[in-house]
């Protein structure tokens, strides 16, 4: 066996992607995506901050370049993208995400609309008062610290926050596998949910959404689900249902405006988009009850214009809207966050409410045992010195005599610690007996040492004494907050009231209980005029703007259709096909407008030629001939037309055949009987005949032999006039009706010799 051999390592393929995928898995989910119980934060966050306050960029400090930021927390303790870490410290400035910010920005960070910030040279941060409570006391040894990635720098495990971040500011994202969903709360309320339970460790679920009743998002809004909240806090999972806060204000012209004053929390950050969406609609008019939209937001708030028109019912047209756009919005909760294990890292778990407070409590027990401990320990050993400073006050002259009979300091500070006399001058043996007596501690030499004689006046002595008795107290005062988790509590609690009254704020998300309710779609008839010009471009225009037009601008239309709103437009093809087009799909314009080419409305193809282009409403009532090019004819009732399918066959038609014309009759125009069949062809062969003599057939059938053709010979031109017409318009020109003879059917055509 080869060198080389003996370092290979035989694995199983399957198992070693299982494992890899496994640890790849739980670093995204503990490293990256899913925060920390205890302080509510992601690793980015929490570096991005320790970063700042390693910069010392506390609110009473400059702002500061937030590339520099960026640089520092990926250089020392994110060696990630700075993309992602500009991203992060971004949202933590956004007052329309978070109920108390984290990062307090200067200059362009976005807007609720959607714009983005402005590139991390531009812009400038420094930390909040909110951010403040969680990096206050990271000088007392609350927390560990631990090496970063590459071992030169320290960072904490997680940061002392002494506020319930995660609930207040909330959170949201995916990892591996799962994802969490926590949404924001009032900072007062969260707070009186964990005193209270402090105050009752037993309290259930139930009990607690009497001081946490829902989310209080910083956009407002209305949750509409309020009943189903104690559910999703005793679960940890659920749906919120919120709407669009509005009102509604008198417009212009007789009108009412539906004004939006807060959005769903889903939204925020792209309020752009529903005003976009609005508008779309009322562009398309999927809702025909809006005139205008428009966005008048500014700093003082969110404020969207709906013009709804006049006589319209404005509580149907919210139905729809709710309906239809994202003023009203589904926010899926998911209380999942890291809890902490025993052997250090962390795992995943799903969270009810009380639980959630349950682990801030034990970590706020866990803060303050250790800030009281700090604080012991420092009282104490300042009380040692002060007490071997006063003691020191009573023996200063003996102090003096023993500085300045040494050689050196270490010699002094030997005989003040040990009572070590030896090569030290004292001007009398009474002295020196004395000095052998003298036994203070090492801390309490240094401090002799170092003390100035200004200390020695009578108001500094008092001070001391002063600070001895105060010292004393303190230390008492921790000793019994260390050893009865009640009084820790009631310190946890007075603190936990003072942020209260530093961030509470009154709720914005309204609470209520409310039924979804159809929107019925109302639409006003109106006439309207459809116009198609010979290249097929297609408009709809009101009758009062088609009444304005100049005849010059109509004759550019190849057909005009009247029709009304609410009906559709039919268009029968030389191919044998109808389409149909919605009336309201047709697009709105002014007479000088294109419009939209007809195939692009229906599923015409662009080759094929359109015939006939009349109203439903005026179809059902009519009678259509149908003639083909082969010179068969028939007459089909309109209602055999009546289909919701958007294309259907309308004839039936031999293979090589195409229709060459369909005309509109009325009923009683077939009935009478004295209407003139005329058929041309393309080598001028003519044939008229009365139109009793046709036949109503189905749409599914071809009809009968209407004349004989010549072979290489087609009909070109059909139509049914009155008797009393005496010329007929083909191909541009004029034709002498009176001479168009009557013949059988099947008779050949005439020579036609018909020009006027």
């Amino acid at each position: 066996m080869s060198a080389d051999s003996e370092n290979i390592i035989q694995l199983d393929f399957s198992e070693e992607m299982k494992n890899s995928y496994r640890d790849y898995a739980m670093s995204v989910i503990v490293d990256r995506a899913v925060p920390d119980v205890r302080d509510g934060l992601k690793p980015v966050q929490r570096r991005i901050l320790y970063a700042m306050k390693e910069l010392a960029l506390s609110p009473d400090k400059p702002h500061r370049k937030s590339a520099r930021i960026v640089g520092d927390t990926m250089g020392k303790y994110h060696p990630h993208g700075d993309s992602s870490i500009y991203d992060a410290l971004v949202h933590m400035t956004e007052e329309y995400s978070l109920n108390v910010p984290l990062v307090d920005g200067h200059g362009n960070f976005g807007s609720i609309d959607g714009d983005g910030a402005a590139a991390m040279r531009y812009t400038e941060a420094r930390l909040s008062m909110g951010a403040m409570t969680m990096l206050d006391n990271l000088e007392k040894g609350l927390v560990d610290f631990v090496p970063n990635f590459d071992d030169s720098e320290k960072e904490p495990v997680v940061l002392p926050a002494m506020i319930p971040n995660l609930l207040i500011n909330g959170t949201t994202g995916i990892a591996v596998g799962m994802s969490t969903n926590i949404p924001p709360h009032n900072p007062g309320e969260i707070i009186d949910a964990v005193i209270a339970y402090m105050d009752r460790p037993g309290i259930s679920v139930d009990k607690l959404v009497d001081y946490v009743p829902a989310p209080d998002f910083p956009t407002g809004g209305i949750i509409i689900n309020a009943s189903e909240m104690r559910e999703i806090y005793a679960s940890g999972e659920g749906k919120i249902r919120i709407r669009a806060k509005t009102e509604v204000e008198k417009g212009e012209y007789g009108r009412k405006n539906i004004i939006v004053t807060e959005i769903p929390y889903t939204i925020s950050g792209n309020k752009a988009k529903l005003v976009e969406n609005l508008a779309s609609l009322a562009r398309e008019k999927v809702f025909d009850e809006i005139y205008d939209v428009r966005d008048e937001s500014s700093k003082e708030g969110v404020r969207i214009v709906i013009e709804v028109k006049k006589d319209r019912d404005i509580e149907n047209l919210l139905n729809g809207l709710y309906r239809k756009t994202q003023m009203e919005d589904t926010y899926g909760v998911n209380l999942l966050a890291i809890r902490p294990s025993e052997g250090g890292g962390g795992e995943p778990k799903l969270f009810d409410l009380k639980s959630m407070i349950e682990e801030f409590v034990l970590f706020q027990e866990d803060l303050y045992t250790r800030e009281y401990r700090f604080l012991l320990e420092k009282a104490k050993k300042r009380l040692e010195i002060v007490e071997g400073l006063m003691k020191a006050t009573d023996v200063i002259d003996l102090i003096i005599e023993i500085l300045r009979g040494s050689t050196s300091v270490k010699q002094a500070k030997a005989c003040l610690t040990d009572g070590i006399t030896e090569g030290i001058t004292f001007k009398s043996a009474a002295s020196q007996k004395q000095a052998e007596t003298l036994l203070f501690t090492e801390a309490q030499a240094d401090a002799i040492l170092a003390m100035q004689l200004s200390k020695l006046i009578g108001l500094e002595i008092l001070r001391l004494h002063g600070e001895h008795d105060e010292l004393l107290a303190n230390i008492s005062e921790y000793e019994k907050v260390l050893s009865n988790v009640r009084e820790l509590y009631k310190v946890i609690k007075a603190r936990l009231r003072e942020y209260k009254k530093k961030f509470s704020r009154a709720r914005r998300t309204m609470l209520t209980d409310t039924t979804a309710k159809a929107y019925v779609e109302k639409v006003v008839e109106e006439d309207l005029y459809v116009c198609i010009d010979r290249f097929g471009y297609t408009k709809a225009v009101d009758v009062a703007a088609f009444g304005r037009a100049a005849e010059d601008v109509k004759k550019e239309f190849s057909h005009i259709v009247r029709l009304k709103n609410t009906d559709k437009l039919c268009i029968f093809t030389d191919v044998g096909d109808m389409h149909q087009v919605r009336a309201d799909k047709i697009p709105r314009c002014k007479m000088k407008d294109k419009g939209t080419l007809i195939h692009t409305l229906c599923k015409m193809d662009n080759q094929d030629e359109g015939l006939l282009y009349i109203s439903f409403e005026e179809l059902f009532e009519s009678m259509l001939m149908f003639t083909t090019k082969s010179g068969y004819i028939k007459l089909v009732s309109g209602v055999e037309f009546e289909t919701s399918r958007l294309q259907i066959a309308s004839t039936k038609l031999d293979e090589g055949d195409a229709l060459a014309g369909v005309s509109v009759l009325s009923a009683a125009e077939v009935l009478s009987g004295d209407r003139k069949v005329i058929l041309l062809t393309e080598k001028g062969l003519s044939l008229g005949f009365p139109i009793s003599e046709v036949n109503e057939f189905k749409k599914t059938s071809r009809g009968l032999k209407a004349i004989t053709l010549e072979e290489g010979d087609s009909l070109v031109f059909a139509a049914a006039l009155d008797p009393s017409e005496e010329t007929f318009t083909y191909n541009g020109r004029e034709w002498n009706a009176r001479k168009v003879r009557n013949r059988k059917r099947a008779a050949k055509g005439q020579r036609a010799n018909l020009e006027k």
